[in-house]
């Protein structure tokens, strides 16, 4: 199935899911949003469930599993950098570190490629880093909205401007007719990932209203491992010694861009 069109069946999924809790909730609130929080809200939902997932998807369809995944762990540290140019975060000794870390594992993991010339090109590794650089912007960007309004009602509305951004890029690959054409068994699994993707991106949602994104989007360092793992299990992708590298260096460096040291800790904490 083409990117755009699976990522337009995945969040309608969700967004169906979600819709009931929405309103309910809408219902219950006694300020609506105005326009422009409504305008932002949905191009930062464009981004986050329309653009990220379509790069995503798109880079899927010319990359493994696993390398894929590492690209991506620089989620993270790409909102780091950027919730630091905004003053969100302070830049340290310790988060430079980790980002030079976690290049060096994306560029050992990239190793066997950069040895094989030029091959099929590299637009598969420059859409999943593109998606993460998407992902990273929105993840800083969603929080004032997040503590301003509920969160069900803006996860529903993020993913309904994405469908709407999505079945219009879509048409290009005739998404009616292939929708209309899918067997039995292929729409019980893009139920099960529209299903996962409106339970998990609330649960997202619910982190950035809570958390900086820099501690949620941290979580994404799981991603490599899980990655490499089931991309191995399932799909039969070879597991070579530079990918297991590869992931400790990345992970290395997340947990040091995103730790404080003992003694600093205990400075503030006394």
């Amino acid at each position: 199935m083409p990117p755009l069109t699976l990522a337009m069946l995945r969040y309608a999924v969700g967004f169906l899911c979600l819709l009931p809790f929405a309103m309910a909730a809408l219902r219950a609130a006694r300020t609506k949003p105005p326009v422009r929080d409504l305008l932002a809200m949905a191009a930062l939902g464009t981004g986050q469930f329309g653009v990220l997932i379509a790069l995503l998807n798109y880079g899927l369809q010319h990359v493994a599993a696993a390398p894929a995944a590492l690209i991506f762990s620089l989620f993270p540290l790409l909102t780091l950098l950027l919730a630091a140019a905004l003053g969100r975060e302070q830049a340290s000794g310790r988060l430079i570190a980790g980002v030079l870390l976690s290049i060096a594992g994306v560029a050992l993991s990239l190793g066997p490629k950069l040895q094989a010339g030029s091959g099929q090109g590299w637009w598969g590794e420059a859409a999943v880093l593109a998606s993460a650089c998407v992902g990273a912007l929105c993840s800083v960007l969603y929080r004032p909205y997040l503590q301003r309004y509920p969160t069900v009602p803006v996860s529903a509305f993020a993913m309904l401007a994405s469908v709407l951004f999505l079945a219009v890029a879509a048409l290009a690959e005739g998404w009616p007719a292939r929708v209309t054409a899918l067997p039995l068994v292929a729409w019980a699994v893009v139920g099960f990932i529209g299903i996962s993707s409106g339970i998990g991106y609330f649960w997202w949602l619910h982190a950035l209203k809570h958390e900086s994104p820099t501690r949620v989007t941290a979580f994404l360092a799981l991603n490599p491992v899980t990655a490499a793992l089931l991309g191995w299990l399932l799909l039969r992708e070879p597991l070579p010694p530079q990918l297991l590298g590869a992931v400790a260096l990345i992970a290395a460096g997340l947990v040091l861009a995103t730790t404080r040291p003992s003694g600093q800790r205990q400075v503030r904490t006394g």
